[in-house]
């Protein structure tokens, strides 16, 4: 047997392995999964010709290092320095005032990843095609707050073109793919801008205290249909967990798309001062008529703060909405639109450019 053939043969029984495990792996089912790369593509060559699986990596990366930047790679079939993405984060020297890329290749990384390093960028190859998966639950991690698959606990923590099954605490996300059910993004302590995501879920998919605007995002319900003629409510995009008027909290969606299945709530308030905005999204008839929902508690309507501004759709319509809901004006919606409802200015830019 050839070395071409010995490798491709080890490959099809990884991936075999990998399939055969999809069941003791606690990721998103068959109609989620069709938005990822087909792994039995990655031994085929551009050409079209059967080579080593290695044949279409990028050649001459990762780059050299730079005064500022320093560079890392992934590669599931071990065609660059590392496997595993875990790796390659305890691979960073600390303390380091540069930033590091860690640059993840296409598939599903089957593993979780805790960041404590500071100045870390986590660049896959689009969120169709690479994904850290992993299968705690709060029963297993002893608790919702620490069984995301990619925790972080660090300032300045980028990601671009990847998907998280499962997610706590990001804080500057670009173009990523979040593909859950119940409390799908845990979004808590901290600033975070989110630009170009699909976020899936259905009951509170995303949940927490962060301070956090949402540009240009998919947020998809995917709770079961409702019969036509019912009521029930099945489902919600957020559950903001804002505990006082002393917090300054909330979470801000602008130009963003809600759609999917289900009869589902923009928010509910998990705790009493509770503060979201929706402004210049469009909004498909899945949103209840009320829209919002004050956690069967009436004595929050006078503390949470959910506001609506220039939206549009079938769920956009305001003449049923709650009493509490706010429809904002230009000057009360100005504070929500941008990168300085998260005071960007002094933080965004240096970590995006």
């Amino acid at each position: 047997m050839s070395p071409k053939t010995t490798i491709l043969t080890y490959f099809v029984a990884t991936v075999a392995i990998l399939l055969a495990s999809r069941n003791l792996i606690d990721i998103p089912n068959s109609s989620s999964l069709k938005y990822f790369v087909n792994l039995s593509d990655l031994n085929t060559s551009s050409s079209g010709k059967i080579g080593s699986i290695c044949d279409d990596f990028p050649p001459g990366f990762p780059p050299p290092d730079t005064n500022t930047t320093s560079y890392l790679c992934v590669d599931p079939n071990g065609c660059c320095k590392f496997t595993l993405v875990q790796a390659a984060v305890d691979a960073v020297p600390t303390p380091s005032s540069k930033r590091t890329i860690i640059w993840i290749n296409k598939g599903i990384y089957y593993h979780g990843s805790k960041q404590t390093k500071p100045n870390i960028t986590f660049q896959g190859q689009g969120y169709e095609m690479t994904a850290i998966s992993w299968n705690d639950t709060a029963n297993s991690a002893h608790g919702t707050f620490y069984s995301g698959s990619v925790q972080v606990f660090a300032d300045n923590f980028v990601a671009k073109n990847i998907s998280f099954m499962n997610i706590r605490r990001p804080s500057c996300i670009f173009g990523l793919g979040f593909f859950g059910a119940q409390d799908t993004l845990h979004d808590d302590r901290g600033r975070h801008y989110f630009k170009d995501c699909y976020i899936q879920g259905s009951v509170d998919f995303i949940f927490g205290n962060g301070r956090s605007l949402y540009a240009n995002c998919q947020l998809i319900s995917m709770s079961s249909p409702v019969p036509l003629g019912t009521k029930s409510i099945n489902g919600a995009v957020t559950a903001h967990g804002r505990a006082s008027m002393d917090e300054n909290t909330g979470y801000a969606f602008v130009n963003c798309f809600i759609g999917g299945t289900g009869r589902v709530w923009l928010g509910r308030a998990w705790r009493p001062f509770s503060r979201v905005v929706f402004a210049s999204t469009t909004m498909t008839d899945i949103i209840a008529p009320e829209g919002w929902n004050d956690f069967n508690d009436p004595t929050r309507d006078q503390t949470i703060f959910y506001g609506e501004y220039n939206n549009s759709g079938a769920g956009a319509n305001m003449s049923l909405r709650a009493p509490y809901v706010q429809k904002l004006n230009d000057t009360q919606a100005s504070l929500f639109l941008n990168v300085s409802s998260i005071d960007g200015g002094d933080w965004l830019q240096s970590v995006i450019n």
